[in-house]
This record gives C-alpha cells, sequence and structure tokens, in this order.
C-alpha cells in the first residue's frame, strides 16, 4: 500500500514557477556554490588555454594599452597629468576601467553562450554572470599588483604621489564596478535574445563609452577644453568612479561624495533594471535564442 504524502511532509527540492520577477533566490545560488565555484575555476582555466603565452595576457594588455595611450594622449596630444607620471596615471584609469569592460562583456552574452547547458539542465541563472564577474575579479587582482609594482617604482625614484586617508574606500570602488557591470551585462544579454544586433553593436559601445569615462584624461581637462560636453562625462557614473580611484591611489584628480551617492544609486538602480529584465528574459528565451 502507497503511503500517502501529507501537507505537512517537506520537500527537499521544491521548483516552482516564479512569479516574482524580483527574486534573486540567494538561497537557491548559496545551495549551488559548489558549482559557482567550479564555474569560476573554468573560466580562469580557459580564457587563455591553448595560448602561448597564457595568463601573461592579463599582464600585457594593460601594460601595452598604458604606453599606447601615453604615446598618443600625452606625448602626441599633450594632455598634461601634472605631476603624476603619464604612464602611471593611465595604468590606474586602465586597471579600473578593465574590471568594468571584463564583467560587462563576459556577462552580456549569458544566454547566447550558455544556451546548450541551459537547455538541458536546471541551476540558477544567476550563477553565470555570477561567476564571470567574481572571475574577472581575479583578473583585476593580478593587474593591481602590476599597478602596485610601478607605484612604488616612481614613487623610489621621487614622483609626486601618495596615498590619502580614502585609499581604502577603494574597494567600494571595485564593487560598484562589479555591480554595474553585472547589472548593463545582464540587461544586454537579456535583449539580445531578441535584438541580435546589439551584439556586434556592443564592442563599439564600449569603446565610446570608454572615450567618455575619463579613462585617458583628467576631468578637469574636459570642463576646460569642451564644457558644452562636460556633462557626458559628469554624469558618467563610470567618469566619476575612475576619477575617485585615480584619487584614491595616486592623489590626483577630484573626488565628491555626492558623485559618489549619485554613482551608488545610479549602479543599483541599472542593477535593479537587469534583475528584472534578466527574470524575464530567463522564462522563455530558449524560444527566440
Amino acid at each position: 500500500m502507497n503511503k500517502q504524502v501529507t501537507d505537512t511532509e517537506e520537500w527537499l527540492f521544491e521548483i516552482t514557477p516564479k512569479n516574482n520577477l524580483l527574486s534573486l533566490n540567494l538561497k537557491e545560488v548559496w545551495q549551488y556554490r559548489d558549482l559557482l565555484f567550479l564555474f569560476i575555476h573554468r573560466n580562469v582555466v580557459t580564457v587563455y588555454k591553448q595560448t602561448i603565452l597564457g595568463p601573461l595576457w592579463y599582464l600585457i594588455q594593460p601594460l601595452f594599452t598604458a604606453l599606447t595611450f601615453t604615446l598618443i594622449f600625452n606625448k602626441v596630444a599633450n594632455i598634461d597629468t601634472g605631476s603624476v607620471p603619464p604612464f602611471l596615471f593611465n595604468l590606474a584609469g586602465i586597471t579600473t576601467w578593465n574590471y568594468f569592460k571584463n564583467c560587462l562583456q563576459s556577462t552580456s552574452n549569458t544566454f547566447g553562450g550558455n544556451a546548450g547547458i541551459f537547455s538541458k539542465v536546471y541551476f540558477p541563472r544567476m550563477i553565470m554572470p555570477l561567476s564571470s564577474v567574481i572571475t574577472n575579479l581575479i583578473q583585476f587582482g593580478i593587474q593591481l599588483l602590476i599597478f602596485i609594482g610601478f607605484y612604488i617604482y616612481y614613487y623610489t625614484n621621487g614622483a609626486a604621489i601618495s596615498l590619502n586617508k580614502y585609499t581604502v574606500l577603494f574597494p567600494l570602488l571595485i564593487v560598484l564596478m562589479g555591480l554595474l557591470g553585472l547589472g548593463l551585462g545582464m540587461l544586454i544579454s537579456s535583449m539580445v535574445t531578441k535584438y541580435r544586433d546589439l551584439k556586434y553593436l556592443l564592442n563599439f559601445g564600449v569603446q565610446l563609452l570608454m572615450y567618455i569615462s575619463a579613462v585617458m584624461y583628467p576631468l578637469a581637462l574636459m570642463r576646460e577644453k569642451l564644457p558644452r560636453f562636460a556633462w557626458l562625462v559628469e554624469y558618467n557614473p563610470l567618469a566619476t568612479i575612475i576619477e575617485a580611484a585615480r584619487y584614491f591611489l595616486i592623489s590626483d584628480g577630484t573626488f565628491s561624495w555626492n558623485g559618489i551617492l549619485y554613482t551608488v544609486v545610479a549602479t543599483f538602480v541599472v542593477l535593479f533594471f537587469g534583475i528584472i529584465i534578466f527574470n524575464r528574459a530567463e522564462k522563455n528565451f530558449i524560444d527566440t535564442v
């Protein structure tokens, strides 16, 4: 005789439709934390698999970019970085910017790049973009060590650079960068399932965004040279983060609590809408990918 299941009996797992678009299911993500770590390990191992230099690309990319910016913008275009060595100025901006760029690019193809595994097995879809953000944090840590090495070199050679009391807030900027990249990435990934053109416009959009994020020039220079268009940079939360990062690391540029507050609000607004659209696209993306 079969035992009847009573209403009071507790199930180990219960699969129900997601009626709440804002539900992150963080408890479920925690239950799948081992899978999250496996995806992080996979991302780290496979990024430069079958390459000659391997993880050295983590170091080569920011160094060559900083060198290129120094030659073009500082030597040719004569952008003044004050008492800060131009190479270190550019390296500070590029190191911070790269974390956001990598988070955005890696999470913006969540549905398209993982359609095969999504259609075969269930797990919290949020694990994929989260694993990308954490993986890129490891890459950022390696690049930050390179920046610290050049910082020590220039400091011991008499460069007018120094840390300040706000330097301890630098991790906050990185968290904001990661959350902003996560929110935008989920938003774009959800829209790419229906509008494939966004996939081709992404690289162009990232390059354009870099130029209005004060990566290779001081924010004050934009206000001085192009005051009519300075608002494009001033209201860009990424520019606020990068300008603040340079102020925290090399005491160059400006820092404003109002700017940080604006950036925090903008970041969580983007993350909020990214979660909503991601949860909505998760339900039927397999029919459109």
